[in-house]
């Protein structure tokens, strides 16, 4: 009977905000026993690393976690855990696939200029935005701390929004938020 490993964290496709993310996972076996000295993990294309992870007995098995020497670029990584059992059967390697995102979104807004003096009430916010790794973003748009409703972003990151000023001085508020819950802001 060959080891069982299930790697607890990061979930697959999940999106992280630690470019050095505690990975988690358990090897479990119901015969001879998992060695510890064959638990390994893989990041991305590069070798086995076999130092530096937790191993806390648990059963036949251990509970393990290892976090990463050097920072994990943005974008999507690959982890692959590898083990056996006392009596040499290697476990079928488990992988699973997360992105790392560090950065928020760029966020421009083109309109209006910080400082405009209009005699009209009826006003268009309107910007770019993006990000590389966490897309779609959301954007809210606040007018004097009121939030102005739902905002589309199209796929290219153009947004716009009529808004109606009161007489006197208006504070905007643009916030961008990307898929990983990083956030920009322009007033």
């Amino acid at each position: 009977t060959v080891p069982i490993i299930t790697i607890t964290s990061p979930t697959a496709g999940a999106t992280v905000t630690n470019n050095k993310p505690q990975i988690k996972w358990t090897v479990t076996d119901a015969d001879s026993g998992v060695n510890p000295n064959t638990i390994s993990i893989k990041i991305d294309s590069g070798s086995a690393i076999t130092s530096g992870i937790t191993k806390t007995a648990s059963g036949k098995g251990f509970t393990c976690s290892y976090t990463p020497t050097t920072a994990l670029s943005d974008g999507s990584h690959t982890i692959t855990i590898n083990a056996s059992d006392y009596d040499g059967n290697a476990a079928a390697a488990k992988s699973v696939t997360f992105k790392v995102d560090t950065t928020p979104p760029t966020l421009n807004v083109t309109s209006p200029a910080a400082g405009l003096i209009t005699n009209t009430a009826a006003l268009t916010v309107s910007g770019t935005t993006n990000d590389a790794v966490s897309s779609p973003v959301t954007v809210k748009i606040t007018l004097n701390g009121t939030d102005q409703g739902t905002v589309t972003v199209s796929s290219s990151g153009a947004f716009s929004k009529a808004v109606t000023l009161k007489e006197g001085s208006n504070t905007i508020v643009v916030k961008a938020t990307d898929a990983a819950g990083k956030a920009s802001t322009v007033t």
